[in-house]
Parts: C-alpha cells; structure tokens; sequence
C-alpha cells in the first residue's frame, strides 16, 4: 500500500519529535518547548494569543508552557505597552545560551534524518517540503479570511 503524502510528513514529524525529545530529555526541554523558543527567537516580543496561534495551541496551553519556561528563565512576559492587559514575550540571555549548546543536538539529528541523500537531494527535499508548506498555508489563509 502506498501511504498518503500527508501520512509520511505527519508520520516523520513524529518520529523527529520522539527522537528529539529523547535526545533532549536530559536537558527538560520537549519539542513543542524547543518549537515555542524557536519561534520567539524569530518573533521575538510577540504577544501570547499571536503565538498560540503559530504554534497550533490553545491559549491556556501555551500560557501553562510559559509559565513553565518563565520558571525555567528562559522566557520572559513584558507586559506590552499598548495594552497593559496582554503580554509580549521574550527569551532570555540563558534561552541564547540554550539554543546554541542544543544546536549540535539539532544538527545530528537533521544529519540522520537525511543519511544516504545527497546534498542536492537534501537541498531538493527541503525546497519541496516548503513548497508544500507555503501550499498549505496559503490555503488556510484563504479559508480564514472566507470564515
């Protein structure tokens, strides 16, 4: 039986994840924890409720996975200046010092997820499986705005 495009991507995703968070366990940080810091290395100071939704999550979810990477220091809730109600995250100098000592961790495990292919397969691999992504969310935006 041939699987579904959609059942090997969800399929991988987990096994990345599972692997991850076996190589990391040692460290206390999950994948869906390393996801949130990834994300806000990228958006840094954005606001809970547009996080939540990035991240696929429910607000209550996400500000029980603040809570606990505020415990941790690596994350920091400012409050934000246009509204004193919300709050606007940022890591911290330890969240820095974090990412970079997990990034061999990261690196391995990318380079085993990839054993055999070449660096052109590699580099075709990723430019497909963004393609897919940039389809994907393109539809869903499209669907959002018609909602």
């Amino acid at each position: 039986m041939t699987e579904t495009i959609g059942f090997l991507l969800n399929d991988t995703a987990r096994l990345f994840r599972r692997s991850f968070n076996a190589r990391t366990r040692d460290s206390g940080i999950t994948a869906l924890q390393w996801r949130l810091i990834t994300y806000l290395k990228r958006h840094e100071g954005v606001r809970q409720g547009p996080l939540a939704e990035l991240l696929e999550v429910e607000p209550i979810t996400l500000s029980r996975m603040v809570d606990r990477l505020v415990e941790g220091q690596l994350v920091e809730r400012r409050t934000d200046p246009a509204d004193r109600r919300a709050w606007r995250l940022y890591l911290t100098q330890h969240a820095g010092e974090l990412l970079d000592g997990m990034r061999p961790v990261t690196d391995a495990l990318t380079a085993e997820a990839v054993e055999g292919l070449s660096a052109d397969e590699v580099d075709q691999l990723h430019a497909l499986v963004e393609r897919v992504r940039v389809n994907l969310s393109r539809r869903i935006c499209k669907e959002d705005e018609a909602a």
